[in-house]
């Protein structure tokens, strides 16, 4: 009996264990990513770090097919309201499946209360690690990573409010 109790205890365990590894994809917290070429849509290159540096900035990697991308689209929007005079919202659209082209017109259909940057040869893709579309990276002022989520349940909100309190 006291077996078979700690082999459900290790499995429980275990299983905790593979959760908050999903919990924390990508780029670990705390760490400051290292830089990263991308483009404005216009076709100049920049460092990411350029458009995130000196305030908390929110990032998305996000793309035209992705349904969990349109998903945040209207939480996204809210936040960047509440949220935009003192964090710098941000979308990197990736280069799967995608053109800039395709990008371009996508957001002429549909803009974004946010500014969008191309990654071309997927080097913000490399240095945030982002696992997927609709991953999401919080920086702080310093450029540290404070939060990582993906799809559209995630809590970013709360992220933003604790980044954003008055001390």
């Amino acid at each position: 009996m006291t077996r078979l109790v700690a082999c459900a205890i290790g499995l429980l365990v275990t299983a905790g264990a593979a959760r908050a590894q999903e919990d924390e994809a990508g780029i670990p917290l705390g760490r400051v990513p290292p830089a990263a070429t991308v483009e404005r849509l216009d076709g100049t290159s920049l460092q990411l770090d350029q458009l995130t540096r000196s305030q908390p900035a929110l990032i998305e990697f996000w793309a035209t097919w992705c349904p969990r991308c349109r998903a945040l689209e209207p939480r996204l929007a809210r936040a960047e309201a509440l949220y935009g005079r003192r964090v710098r919202f941000l979308a990197v659209a990736v280069a799967v499946n995608e053109t800039l082209v395709s990008v371009r017109r996508h957001l002429a259909e549909h803009p974004a209360p946010y500014p969008f940057v191309w990654d071309a040869d997927g080097a913000a893709v490399r240095a945030f690690q982002a696992p997927t579309t609709s991953f999401m990276v919080l920086l702080g002022k310093d450029g540290t990573v404070l939060y990582t989520g993906v799809g559209p349940e995630q809590d970013f909100e709360s992220a933003l409010a604790r980044v954003t309190a008055v001390r």
